[in-house]
């Protein structure tokens, strides 16, 4: 299974980094999270070395070939008796500083035949475990699909409010400095005056509380993008959702692409290549090796007559080695029990991850629905509390209700509109869980 990188244009990543651009948009976001996310990266080096273990060479179908040579040198002081048989006497010969130099080469090249198959299982084994380092890695980006979009969003859930709480501040203010000419000309008494002054003094804290929350994600979301340098951007607030299917049909989907049950799967079937890898060490192993080797002496000063001055040789050898071990006490039995154990481990993981998987899909998805309800009711909350501010403002302008009221009219609007804020945000984390749960986060287009 194949994921494929999102690519976009790269002169975006240099205008991100100059500061120019106002707008960070979810796919620009996207773009360079997949390039710099430190998570993504280390997931990719796994998958590397995962195919590097997954390759021929590392399986030991190839053979050895293996290149020796050297070179000796002796210098001996020697001395020899001989003995007369006809005489009986002993003659000696000797000698001082006799040199003999020797220099060998070999080229020797050794291939196992036959393993019981230990090979060919053990290969298939490794293209399983790239198949599962593949299915992390996948994972991994999944994860930080909705790690990225999970602060994304809550960038742009911050800045709304904190949009919201700035216009509520300036009215506010407004309402101080009326009450200010109220009092100035004797319109008013200096408890309207003090109530104006302690909802403006309320309403900057919680505005400079908003702003500091949204410096803290913008700066959170450098972290996820694997951005060194801090920037200060905004976000896109505007939210779509797409139309999912059907429970049936999520829990369809879900079964046959969520990536934990897919890396299940593969580990059911490493499991398996495992049992066979252990059983083929009950068969006979036949090796072939053949060398071709060169040897040469030299013996630069002779003390024996009969010696020879010069020696060479060279040759080629080859053979066959069969090696069957018949019984080991019992070692190749216990691997394969355990081997079918952790088979059956692995079986029963999946199943119990299907059952998680299931209820928490059952779970999200009413979740999901039970959120765009939510959604539409606080829309029609809003429209409702903005009418009814709107006709608060203007009694409270003609005199004709207090500031209490007026300051109640202003704060139902506020939490209104910050509900729908939340709202809207949530129900688009939440169909961002089910696409995740149902393996299709990554087909997503923003």
């Amino acid at each position: 299974m194949k994921y494929n990188k999102l690519t976009f244009v790269v002169v975006f990543l240099s205008t991100f980094y100059s500061f120019s651009q106002e707008i960070l948009t979810k796919k620009e976001a996207l773009a360079i999270t997949l390039k710099n996310n430190f998570g993504i990266k280390i997931a990719n080096n796994n998958l590397e070395i995962a195919k590097n273990n997954s390759d021929i060479l590392n399986t030991g179908f190839l053979p050895i070939a293996t290149l020796n040579s050297g070179a000796t040198y002796q210098r001996n002081n020697q001395s020899l008796t001989f003995t007369d048989r006809n005489t009986g006497n002993d003659s000696e010969i000797s000698g001082n500083g006799v040199v003999s130099k020797n220099y060998n080469a070999s080229l020797g090249v050794n291939y196992t035949i036959f393993d019981g198959l230990g090979r060919k299982y053990n290969y298939k084994q490794l293209k399983e475990t790239y198949n599962l380092t593949e299915l992390q890695a996948r994972e991994t980006i999944e994860n930080t699909y909705l790690q990225l979009f999970t602060i994304y969003f809550q960038i742009a859930r911050l800045s709304e409010n904190a949009n919201n709480l700035k216009e509520a501040l300036s009215i506010s203010k407004r309402r101080l400095k009326r009450a200010k000419y109220q009092y100035d000309y004797g319109q008013s008494t200096k408890l309207e005056l003090l109530n104006a002054q302690v909802d403006v003094n309320n309403d900057s804290i919680t505005y400079i509380s908003a702003k500091q929350q949204l410096s803290n994600a913008k700066r959170g979301l450098n972290v996820v993008l694997g951005v060194d340098k801090e920037t200060n951007y905004n976000v896109e607030t505007v939210v779509e959702y797409n139309k999912l299917l059907n429970l049936e049909e999520l829990e369809q989907k879900t079964i046959a692409n969520n990536s934990l049950l897919k890396q299940n799967e593969k580990n059911i079937a490493i499991s398996e290549f495992n049992i066979k890898v252990n059983k083929s060490n009950y068969f006979p192993t036949l090796n072939f090796n053949a060398s071709y080797g060169f040897n040469r002496t030299e013996n630069e000063n002779l003390i024996n007559p009969f010696g020879a001055k010069l020696i060479t040789s060279d040759g080629l050898n080859a053979g066959l080695n069969l090696t069957w071990n018949i019984f080991d006490g019992g070692t190749r039995k216990t691997r394969v029990a355990n081997a079918k154990i952790a088979l059956d481990n692995q079986q029963i993981a999946l199943e119990q991850q299907k059952v998680t998987i299931k209820n928490n899909l059952k779970n999200t998805w009413e979740n999901y629905n039970n959120q765009l309800f939510i959604l539409k009711a606080q829309e029609q909350n809003v429209l409702s509390n903005q009418n009814n501010f709107e006709r608060t403002q203007e009694r409270f302008n003609l005199g004709q209700i207090t500031s209490v009221e007026f300051r109640q009219a202003q704060i139902n609007l506020i939490n209104a509109k910050t509900a729908l804020n939340n709202a809207k945000f949530d129900a688009k984390l939440i169909e961002l869980q089910l696409l995740q749960l149902s393996g299709d986060i990554l087909n997503v287009n923003f």
